[in-house]
Protein backbone atom coordinates (compact mmCIF):
# COMPACT_ATOMS: atom_id res chain seq x y z
CA UNK A 1 0.00 0.00 0.00
CA UNK A 2 1.81 3.43 -1.13
CA UNK A 3 -1.14 6.13 -0.08
CA UNK A 4 -4.29 7.31 0.71
CA UNK A 5 -7.38 8.64 -1.01
CA UNK A 6 -9.56 11.45 -0.05
CA UNK A 7 -12.90 12.18 -1.95
CA UNK A 8 -15.47 14.23 -0.92
CA UNK A 9 -17.95 13.10 -3.29
CA UNK A 10 -18.46 9.54 -3.90
CA UNK A 11 -20.94 7.09 -4.50
CA UNK A 12 -22.89 6.93 -1.04
CA UNK A 13 -22.42 3.30 -0.76
CA UNK A 14 -18.81 4.49 0.07
CA UNK A 15 -19.02 7.07 2.33
CA UNK A 16 -17.63 4.62 5.22
CA UNK A 17 -14.89 3.16 3.49
CA UNK A 18 -11.31 3.84 3.65
CA UNK A 19 -9.69 4.27 -0.08
CA UNK A 20 -6.17 3.64 -0.68
CA UNK A 21 -3.73 3.63 -3.57
CA UNK A 22 -2.05 0.14 -3.71
CA UNK A 23 0.73 -0.99 -6.62
CA UNK A 24 0.95 -4.83 -7.30
CA UNK A 25 4.64 -6.44 -6.59
CA UNK A 26 6.30 -9.45 -7.74
CA UNK A 27 7.08 -12.06 -4.90
CA UNK A 28 10.38 -10.59 -4.58
CA UNK A 29 8.87 -7.61 -3.70
CA UNK A 30 10.15 -5.32 -6.90
CA UNK A 31 7.31 -3.11 -8.05
CA UNK A 32 5.18 -3.93 -11.45
CA UNK A 33 2.05 -2.96 -12.65
CA UNK A 34 0.20 0.02 -12.61
CA UNK A 35 -1.25 1.41 -9.48
CA UNK A 36 -4.62 0.85 -8.37
CA UNK A 37 -7.44 2.44 -5.67
CA UNK A 38 -8.86 -0.58 -3.44
CA UNK A 39 -11.37 0.08 -0.58
CA UNK A 40 -9.37 -0.96 2.54
CA UNK A 41 -11.51 -3.81 4.36
CA UNK A 42 -8.84 -4.90 6.84
CA UNK A 43 -7.52 -1.08 8.55
CA UNK A 44 -4.31 -1.49 6.72
CA UNK A 45 -1.54 1.22 6.92
CA UNK A 46 0.73 3.04 4.43
CA UNK A 47 3.92 0.71 3.29
CA UNK A 48 2.34 -2.86 4.51
CA UNK A 49 1.97 -5.43 1.82
CA UNK A 50 -1.85 -6.05 1.46
CA UNK A 51 -4.03 -8.66 -0.33
CA UNK A 52 -5.82 -7.26 -3.37
CA UNK A 53 -8.66 -9.06 -5.30
CA UNK A 54 -10.47 -7.47 -8.21
CA UNK A 55 -13.37 -8.08 -10.51
CA UNK A 56 -16.43 -9.99 -8.73
CA UNK A 57 -14.44 -11.15 -6.11
CA UNK A 58 -13.89 -7.40 -4.53
CA UNK A 59 -17.31 -7.15 -4.19
CA UNK A 60 -17.18 -10.02 -1.62
CA UNK A 61 -15.04 -8.74 0.57
CA UNK A 62 -17.03 -8.16 4.24
CA UNK A 63 -18.89 -5.08 3.52
CA UNK A 64 -18.58 -4.41 0.24
CA UNK A 65 -21.74 -6.50 -1.33
CA UNK A 66 -23.66 -4.25 -3.79
CA UNK A 67 -20.66 -1.47 -3.78
CA UNK A 68 -19.41 -0.52 -6.81
CA UNK A 69 -15.63 -1.78 -6.49
CA UNK A 70 -13.02 -3.05 -8.36
CA UNK A 71 -10.33 -3.84 -5.96
CA UNK A 72 -10.76 -4.88 -2.23
CA UNK A 73 -8.01 -5.05 0.17
CA UNK A 74 -8.52 -8.01 1.84
CA UNK A 75 -5.67 -8.79 4.12
CA UNK A 76 -1.82 -7.69 5.49
CA UNK A 77 0.47 -10.18 4.33
CA UNK A 78 3.25 -10.52 7.16
CA UNK A 79 5.62 -12.97 4.87
CA UNK A 80 6.44 -14.25 1.65
CA UNK A 81 8.12 -17.50 0.98
CA UNK A 82 9.52 -18.77 -2.29
CA UNK A 83 10.65 -22.26 -2.72
CA UNK A 84 12.61 -22.30 -6.34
Amino acid sequence: MVGTVVATRKDPRLVSSKLLVVRPIDPRGKAEGNYLVAVDTVQAGVGETVLIVSGSSARMAAGLKDCPVDAAIVGVIDSIEMNE
